[in-house]
């Protein structure tokens, strides 16, 4: 690998390592290596544990009201191949990767082995600049993800999370009102408000009742501060 090379991938990591014989390894497939002991498999190894990890301590500390279910379907979208191969991309990670004859125009490189390849850079610098450089790098790649990835999962859950919230603070359960239904039997719009403790919140329209509660607790959990306004995006 040529020095500048090294000097533009750790530009676009944004960290600089001490021992670059570190990013080198985690550049090496399998494919490419003489040893399989010299790719970056042991690497990969241990950055999945690394990204697992800080993942994990990320959500429990950024959504305190979500119980352990609602953090590992979270938590599961996130480390998964597809989206770590999306990241990668990010960093053009395919483009510095070193594979055999006839693997730079497999479909791999742009998903399993990009993926693969991200684990091994997080090993690299755990390993390199200790767990607060991991975390920080971890944190710059996949934080808008975790946003999004966040997003869809609220559009499934406001019910659930205004419950928790409910029950965790007023030893109660959230009251959907229905307030006026429109339309003929065949298509119908339902009209919900949701009430917390006795505190009445914005109404809200639904194709389905069940639709409009969820719309309803949206409107609640924004009011309240707990969620931001969705808007609609894909991971």
């Amino acid at each position: 690998m040529e020095e500048n090379d090294i000097l533009r991938i750790e530009q676009l990591l944004g960290y600089h390592f001490s021992d670059v014989k570190l990013l080198k390894a985690s550049l090496t497939h399998s494919s490419q290596a003489d040893d399989r002991l010299k790719s970056n498999e042991r690497l990969e190894f241990l950055g999945d544990s690394v990204l697992g990890l800080i993942i994990c301590q990320t959500l429990y500390e950024r959504f305190p009201t979500y119980d352990e279910g609602d953090l590992t379907k979270i938590k599961s979208m996130i480390v998964s191949r597809k989206t770590c191969s999306k990241v990668a991309k990010n960093f053009d990670l395919a483009n510095f990767t070193r594979v055999g004859k006839g693997m730079a125009k497999t479909s791999a490189m742009s998903g399993s082995i990009a993926a693969g390849t991200l684990e091994a850079v997080i090993a690299a610098i755990y390993i390199d600049g200790g767990f607060d450089q991991a975390r920080d790098f971890i944190i710059r790649a996949f934080g808008e993800l975790i946003d999004r990835v966040n997003s869809k999962q609220h559009h499934e859950n406001f019910k659930s999370l205004l419950q928790q919230y409910s029950q965790s603070n007023f030893n109660c359960t959230p009251m959907y009102v229905l307030l006026d239904e429109k339309g003929p039997d065949h298509n119908k719009c339902f009209e919900v408000e949701v009430i917390v403790n006795h505190r009445r919140f914005a109404s809200a329209w639904g194709v389905t009742k069940k639709d409009a509660e969820q719309k309803a607790a949206q409107n609640a959990l924004v009011e309240l501060k707990l969620v931001k306004p969705i808007e609609d995006t894909q991971l």
